[in-house]
């Protein structure tokens, strides 16, 4: 085969150890580091002397990440590599073997690099994800609440629709300060909520014990807690996306996503669309595209491809709004799949329909244009017309069909 780099460097990366390999002209060097900052260093130093041009490591858990960012510093380029593109023919396998394989790759140019982000946009994805995490942990915390208040037989959910509403805050503060009787602390409903105070004395009557109030009192200073470090990292996220405000306005645009939901996208896909040749090369980025199952000339059902969990997350949540939307195409497209494949399934429809929808509008700088609630029975006109005339004539009756005047 061509060679493609005459130095280049393949590493196989443990938590503890890591095995380079470095193929020249004159041969192969093999040496073992560790993962600690130094011996990070004295690798790319290592690297240096032999001139190394070119670096490639597996995506190994988050344990690339260290040795991604020093390399970075060091001016190193390097190459992170899907681990299922570069298995090797199973037999005989040590990590000196490993390292010499991917280095072996590296050098007649068989491999091609996952997408990186700049440093930048990795430090506004690890903070857009952990406050994602800290959200969900939230409504955990909530839930656990709600929980607990049906454990006392306090039946609050079931005449509010937001537990941790003002008039509902008031009145597990006030069962925490020990105060049971219903009447009182139906009084402390707010707006709207007075013209529910027979109910809501109905709900309030339950018997709370000391154990239970000290355990919502803990759960509402959690809530306070995660309350104020998400706010914490809305400031700090929207700071650093203040040059993107248009394309966050764009994306805005589409039906079920908010602006949260605009951040994560942008957080994980970035601005510049030129990296994915097209929207379906980013939807299989994200694991939002089925895969390729096919036997004997027959094609089968295969399962969506694995990608980026975080994005899909955010997708599907996004598709799961969009259902609820009025008279849009992408609830007509998620009600119309999920009617024939469930909802599961329409979800993830929607989903990738929404990330190629972000690509174009992002690719090139335009609001959405709805398609419309009728789209699909525009297209298909004369078989909705069919389907629609055998069902009437199913149930006796004659159907004469005639064109409407405009």
């Amino acid at each position: 085969m061509h060679i493609i780099h005459e130095r280049c460097c393949g590493l196989d990366v443990h938590k503890k150890t890591i095995t380079a390999c470095i193929i020249t002209p004159k041969g192969k060097v093999i040496r073992t580091f560790g993962t600690m900052t130094g011996e990070i260093l004295e690798l790319a130093d290592w690297i240096k002397e032999h001139q190394c041009t070119h670096v490639a490591m597996e995506s190994t858990g988050v344990y690339w990440k260290p040795i991604y960012n020093l390399l970075e510093l060091a001016e190193i380029e390097a190459m992170v590599v899907n681990a299922q593109h570069i298995k090797a023919v199973p037999g005989c396998k040590t990590d000196v073997k490993d390292a010499e394989w991917i280095a072996d790759l590296l050098r007649h140019g068989l491999l091609k690099g996952s997408y990186i982000p700049s440093r930048d946009q990795r430090e506004l994805r690890e903070l857009v994800r952990y406050r994602k995490s800290l959200i969900e942990e939230r409504a955990r915390e909530v839930n656990w609440l709600q929980k607990v208040l049906e454990g006392c037989n306090i039946k609050l959910s079931s005449v509010v629709s937001d537990i941790m509403g003002a008039s509902s805050r008031s009145m597990i503060e006030a069962i925490i300060n020990n105060i049971s009787d219903p009447k009182l602390l139906s009084k402390l409903a707010k707006g709207s909520m007075k013209s529910k105070r027979e109910n809501l004395e109905q709900a309030l009557h339950g018997l709370v014990g000391p154990h239970q109030r000290k355990i919502l009192a803990a759960q509402l200073r959690h809530i306070d807690f995660l309350d104020e470090e998400i706010k914490s990292l809305d400031e700090e996220v929207g700071q650093r996306l203040r040059p993107f405000e248009e394309e966050l306005e764009l994306l805005d645009t589409i039906p079920g996503v908010g602006r949260r939901s605009a951040e994560s996208i942008l957080a994980e896909v970035g601005t510049d669309m030129d990296r994915f040749p097209s929207a379906a090369h980013l939807a299989s980025w994200a694991g939002m595209s089925p895969g390729s199952n096919e036997s004997a000339g027959k094609r089968k059902s295969g399962k969506t491809t694995k990608g980026n969990k975080h994005l899909r997350s955010t997708l599907v949540q996004c598709a799961r709004a969009a259902s609820r939307s009025k008279e849009t195409y992408l609830s007509a497209q998620y009600h119309r799949i999920a009617a024939r494949r469930g909802g599961n399934r329409a979800a993830v429809a929607v989903g990738h329909s929404i990330l190629v929808i972000a690509y174009h509008i992002l690719k090139n700088r335009q609001p959405y244009h709805d398609l419309g609630a009728n789209y699909f029975d525009e297209r298909k006109s004369a078989a909705v017309l069919k389907s629609a005339v055998k069902r009437i004539q199913a149930l006796g009756y004659t159907v004469i069909v005639e064109e409407k005047v405009a």
